[in-house]
Protein backbone atom coordinates (compact mmCIF):
# COMPACT_ATOMS: atom_id res chain seq x y z
CA UNK A 1 0.00 0.00 0.00
CA UNK A 2 1.18 3.53 -0.92
CA UNK A 3 4.50 2.36 -2.38
CA UNK A 4 3.25 2.33 -5.95
CA UNK A 5 2.13 5.93 -5.97
CA UNK A 6 5.19 7.13 -4.08
CA UNK A 7 7.70 5.29 -6.27
CA UNK A 8 5.96 6.58 -9.40
CA UNK A 9 6.14 10.09 -7.98
CA UNK A 10 9.82 9.84 -7.08
CA UNK A 11 10.92 8.31 -10.39
CA UNK A 12 8.83 10.81 -12.36
CA UNK A 13 10.00 13.82 -10.36
CA UNK A 14 12.93 14.73 -12.60
CA UNK A 15 11.04 14.11 -15.83
CA UNK A 16 7.94 16.24 -15.19
CA UNK A 17 9.48 19.26 -16.91
CA UNK A 18 12.14 17.32 -18.79
CA UNK A 19 10.20 14.64 -20.62
CA UNK A 20 12.01 11.71 -22.20
CA UNK A 21 10.52 9.40 -24.81
CA UNK A 22 12.21 6.16 -23.85
CA UNK A 23 11.97 3.34 -21.31
CA UNK A 24 15.76 3.21 -21.10
CA UNK A 25 16.83 5.23 -18.03
CA UNK A 26 18.18 4.66 -14.52
CA UNK A 27 15.20 3.71 -12.41
CA UNK A 28 16.51 5.57 -9.37
CA UNK A 29 18.99 8.44 -9.36
CA UNK A 30 20.27 10.82 -6.72
CA UNK A 31 18.52 13.79 -8.34
CA UNK A 32 15.05 12.34 -7.74
CA UNK A 33 12.80 13.50 -4.90
CA UNK A 34 9.26 13.17 -3.56
CA UNK A 35 6.69 15.79 -4.50
CA UNK A 36 3.21 16.91 -3.45
CA UNK A 37 1.88 13.63 -4.88
CA UNK A 38 3.58 11.67 -2.10
CA UNK A 39 2.65 14.16 0.61
CA UNK A 40 -1.06 14.21 -0.25
CA UNK A 41 -1.23 10.44 -0.77
CA UNK A 42 0.00 10.02 2.80
CA UNK A 43 -2.37 12.71 4.09
CA UNK A 44 -5.39 10.88 2.70
CA UNK A 45 -4.11 7.58 4.09
CA UNK A 46 -3.87 9.21 7.54
CA UNK A 47 -7.41 10.56 7.26
CA UNK A 48 -8.75 7.09 6.42
CA UNK A 49 -6.90 5.56 9.36
CA UNK A 50 -8.26 8.17 11.78
CA UNK A 51 -11.83 7.39 10.75
CA UNK A 52 -11.45 3.89 12.25
CA UNK A 53 -14.02 2.50 9.85
CA UNK A 54 -16.61 5.23 10.37
CA UNK A 55 -16.41 7.50 7.35
CA UNK A 56 -19.05 10.07 8.33
CA UNK A 57 -16.31 12.58 9.09
CA UNK A 58 -13.88 11.51 6.35
CA UNK A 59 -14.13 14.75 4.39
CA UNK A 60 -13.35 16.83 7.45
CA UNK A 61 -10.40 14.62 8.35
CA UNK A 62 -9.07 14.81 4.79
CA UNK A 63 -9.16 18.61 4.96
CA UNK A 64 -7.33 18.58 8.29
CA UNK A 65 -4.66 16.10 7.18
CA UNK A 66 -3.99 17.70 3.81
CA UNK A 67 -3.61 21.13 5.38
CA UNK A 68 -1.40 19.71 8.14
CA UNK A 69 0.90 17.92 5.71
CA UNK A 70 0.90 20.84 3.32
CA UNK A 71 2.30 22.94 6.15
CA UNK A 72 4.80 20.27 7.17
CA UNK A 73 6.03 19.87 3.58
CA UNK A 74 5.77 23.24 1.78
CA UNK A 75 7.20 23.92 -1.66
CA UNK A 76 6.64 20.39 -2.95
CA UNK A 77 5.11 21.47 -6.24
CA UNK A 78 1.53 22.22 -5.21
CA UNK A 79 -0.71 23.67 -7.88
CA UNK A 80 -1.60 27.35 -7.52
CA UNK A 81 -5.24 26.94 -6.47
CA UNK A 82 -4.42 24.05 -4.16
CA UNK A 83 -1.64 26.03 -2.52
CA UNK A 84 -4.16 28.79 -1.75
CA UNK A 85 -6.65 26.19 -0.46
CA UNK A 86 -4.00 24.83 1.90
CA UNK A 87 -3.57 28.15 3.67
CA UNK A 88 -6.90 29.95 3.42
CA UNK A 89 -8.78 30.22 6.76
CA UNK A 90 -11.98 28.63 5.45
CA UNK A 91 -11.15 26.31 2.55
CA UNK A 92 -13.86 25.45 0.04
CA UNK A 93 -13.82 23.32 -3.12
CA UNK A 94 -12.70 25.20 -6.22
CA UNK A 95 -14.23 23.17 -9.06
CA UNK A 96 -10.94 21.63 -10.15
CA UNK A 97 -10.53 18.79 -12.63
CA UNK A 98 -6.77 18.67 -12.16
CA UNK A 99 -5.01 15.32 -12.01
CA UNK A 100 -4.13 15.92 -8.35
CA UNK A 101 -7.39 14.24 -7.41
CA UNK A 102 -6.24 10.96 -8.97
CA UNK A 103 -2.62 10.95 -7.79
CA UNK A 104 -3.56 11.03 -4.09
CA UNK A 105 -6.40 8.49 -3.93
CA UNK A 106 -4.48 5.19 -3.87
CA UNK A 107 -5.15 4.31 -0.21
CA UNK A 108 -8.93 4.28 -0.66
CA UNK A 109 -9.32 0.78 -2.17
CA UNK A 110 -7.44 -0.77 0.77
CA UNK A 111 -10.10 0.50 3.18
CA UNK A 112 -13.26 -0.10 1.14
CA UNK A 113 -15.32 -3.24 1.67
CA UNK A 114 -16.72 -3.34 -1.87
CA UNK A 115 -16.72 -1.49 -5.17
CA UNK A 116 -19.55 0.84 -4.19
CA UNK A 117 -17.68 1.92 -1.08
CA UNK A 118 -14.58 2.54 -3.21
CA UNK A 119 -16.63 5.01 -5.23
CA UNK A 120 -18.13 6.63 -2.14
CA UNK A 121 -14.80 7.04 -0.35
CA UNK A 122 -13.03 8.30 -3.45
CA UNK A 123 -15.69 10.98 -3.81
CA UNK A 124 -15.44 11.98 -0.14
CA UNK A 125 -11.66 12.43 -0.27
CA UNK A 126 -11.83 14.24 -3.61
CA UNK A 127 -14.68 16.72 -3.58
CA UNK A 128 -13.19 18.79 -0.74
CA UNK A 129 -11.08 20.38 -3.49
CA UNK A 130 -11.76 18.79 -6.88
CA UNK A 131 -15.56 18.95 -7.05
CA UNK A 132 -15.73 19.27 -10.84
CA UNK A 133 -17.28 16.10 -12.36
CA UNK A 134 -14.06 15.36 -14.26
CA UNK A 135 -11.99 15.69 -11.08
CA UNK A 136 -14.27 13.28 -9.25
CA UNK A 137 -14.29 10.92 -12.23
CA UNK A 138 -10.50 10.80 -12.46
CA UNK A 139 -10.11 9.88 -8.81
CA UNK A 140 -12.88 7.30 -8.96
CA UNK A 141 -11.53 5.63 -12.09
CA UNK A 142 -8.11 5.33 -10.47
CA UNK A 143 -9.50 3.92 -7.23
CA UNK A 144 -11.73 1.47 -9.09
CA UNK A 145 -8.82 0.20 -11.19
CA UNK A 146 -6.73 -0.32 -8.06
CA UNK A 147 -9.57 -2.14 -6.31
CA UNK A 148 -10.15 -4.43 -9.26
CA UNK A 149 -6.43 -5.20 -9.44
CA UNK A 150 -6.40 -5.99 -5.71
CA UNK A 151 -9.27 -8.37 -6.23
CA UNK A 152 -7.45 -10.31 -8.94
CA UNK A 153 -9.40 -9.04 -11.92
CA UNK A 154 -7.65 -9.47 -15.25
CA UNK A 155 -6.33 -6.59 -17.29
CA UNK A 156 -9.08 -7.28 -19.81
CA UNK A 157 -11.73 -6.97 -17.10
CA UNK A 158 -10.22 -3.76 -15.77
CA UNK A 159 -9.97 -2.24 -19.25
CA UNK A 160 -13.57 -3.19 -20.05
CA UNK A 161 -14.92 -1.65 -16.85
CA UNK A 162 -12.96 1.57 -17.28
CA UNK A 163 -14.05 1.94 -20.89
CA UNK A 164 -17.70 1.26 -20.08
CA UNK A 165 -17.79 3.67 -17.15
CA UNK A 166 -15.02 6.26 -17.46
CA UNK A 167 -12.61 6.63 -20.39
CA UNK A 168 -11.91 5.51 -23.91
CA UNK A 169 -8.70 3.43 -23.89
CA UNK A 170 -8.66 2.70 -27.61
CA UNK A 171 -5.09 3.85 -28.20
CA UNK A 172 -1.57 2.55 -27.65
CA UNK A 173 1.41 4.18 -25.98
CA UNK A 174 3.34 3.93 -29.23
CA UNK A 175 0.61 5.91 -30.98
CA UNK A 176 0.57 8.79 -28.50
CA UNK A 177 4.26 8.90 -27.55
CA UNK A 178 5.35 11.30 -30.35
CA UNK A 179 2.69 13.93 -29.60
CA UNK A 180 1.52 13.51 -26.00
CA UNK A 181 2.32 16.65 -24.02
CA UNK A 182 2.35 17.90 -20.45
CA UNK A 183 -1.22 18.10 -19.19
CA UNK A 184 -2.49 18.57 -15.65
CA UNK A 185 -6.11 17.54 -16.20
CA UNK A 186 -7.63 14.23 -15.16
CA UNK A 187 -9.11 13.58 -18.57
CA UNK A 188 -5.70 13.85 -20.22
CA UNK A 189 -3.65 12.04 -17.57
CA UNK A 190 -5.70 9.24 -16.02
CA UNK A 191 -6.46 7.33 -19.27
CA UNK A 192 -2.79 7.48 -20.26
CA UNK A 193 -1.72 6.27 -16.80
CA UNK A 194 -4.16 3.36 -16.92
CA UNK A 195 -2.89 2.49 -20.38
CA UNK A 196 0.70 2.47 -19.09
CA UNK A 197 -0.39 -0.14 -16.55
CA UNK A 198 -2.32 -2.19 -19.11
CA UNK A 199 0.64 -2.37 -21.50
CA UNK A 200 3.21 -3.15 -18.80
CA UNK A 201 4.87 -6.45 -17.97
CA UNK A 202 5.63 -5.82 -14.28
CA UNK A 203 5.74 -2.95 -11.78
CA UNK A 204 9.04 -1.46 -12.92
CA UNK A 205 8.02 -1.76 -16.56
CA UNK A 206 4.78 0.10 -15.77
CA UNK A 207 6.73 3.08 -14.44
CA UNK A 208 9.05 2.95 -17.44
CA UNK A 209 6.01 2.92 -19.75
CA UNK A 210 4.61 5.97 -18.00
CA UNK A 211 7.86 7.92 -18.18
CA UNK A 212 8.30 7.03 -21.84
CA UNK A 213 5.25 8.94 -23.04
CA UNK A 214 6.15 12.22 -21.34
CA UNK A 215 3.44 14.46 -19.90
CA UNK A 216 3.05 15.20 -16.20
CA UNK A 217 5.46 12.39 -15.40
CA UNK A 218 5.41 12.28 -11.60
CA UNK A 219 1.62 12.38 -11.36
CA UNK A 220 1.03 10.06 -14.30
CA UNK A 221 3.41 7.50 -12.81
CA UNK A 222 1.95 7.89 -9.32
CA UNK A 223 -1.42 6.90 -10.79
CA UNK A 224 -0.05 4.09 -12.95
CA UNK A 225 2.20 2.84 -10.15
CA UNK A 226 -0.65 2.63 -7.67
CA UNK A 227 -2.55 0.29 -10.00
CA UNK A 228 0.57 -1.71 -10.82
CA UNK A 229 1.38 -2.25 -7.14
CA UNK A 230 -2.07 -3.72 -6.56
CA UNK A 231 -1.76 -5.97 -9.62
CA UNK A 232 1.88 -7.11 -9.57
CA UNK A 233 3.21 -6.29 -6.12
CA UNK A 234 6.62 -4.63 -5.75
CA UNK A 235 10.03 -6.18 -5.16
CA UNK A 236 11.30 -5.52 -1.64
CA UNK A 237 14.59 -4.10 -2.97
CA UNK A 238 12.66 -1.47 -4.92
CA UNK A 239 10.67 -0.56 -1.81
CA UNK A 240 13.82 -0.21 0.28
CA UNK A 241 15.44 2.07 -2.28
CA UNK A 242 12.34 4.25 -2.45
CA UNK A 243 12.31 4.74 1.31
CA UNK A 244 15.75 6.37 1.07
CA UNK A 245 14.11 9.38 -0.59
CA UNK A 246 11.75 10.01 2.34
CA UNK A 247 12.35 11.61 5.71
CA UNK A 248 11.90 9.61 8.91
CA UNK A 249 8.33 10.81 9.46
CA UNK A 250 7.06 9.72 6.04
CA UNK A 251 9.09 6.54 6.13
CA UNK A 252 7.52 5.56 9.46
CA UNK A 253 4.01 6.04 8.06
CA UNK A 254 4.73 3.93 5.00
CA UNK A 255 6.16 1.10 7.08
CA UNK A 256 3.22 1.17 9.47
CA UNK A 257 0.74 1.22 6.59
CA UNK A 258 2.23 -1.90 5.10
CA UNK A 259 2.37 -3.67 8.44
CA UNK A 260 -1.37 -3.25 8.93
CA UNK A 261 -2.91 -3.37 5.49
CA UNK A 262 -6.70 -3.24 5.58
CA UNK A 263 -7.06 -4.84 2.18
CA UNK A 264 -10.50 -6.36 1.61
CA UNK A 265 -10.78 -9.05 -1.04
CA UNK A 266 -14.28 -9.82 -2.26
Amino acid sequence: MLYGAIIGDIVGSIYEFNNIRTKDFNFFSKEMFFTDDTVMTIAIYNALVKCKGNYKTLSEKVIDEMRLYGALYPKRGYGGNFAIWLTTPHPIPYNSFGNGSAMRVSAVPYFAKDLEEVKLLSRLVTEVTHNHPEGIKGAEATAVAIYMALNKKSKEEIKKYIEENYYNLDFTLDEIRPTYKFNETCQNTVPQAIKAFLESEDFVDCIRCGISIGGDSDTLCAIAGSIAEAYYGIDENIKEKALCYLDDNLKKIILQANKKETRSFQ
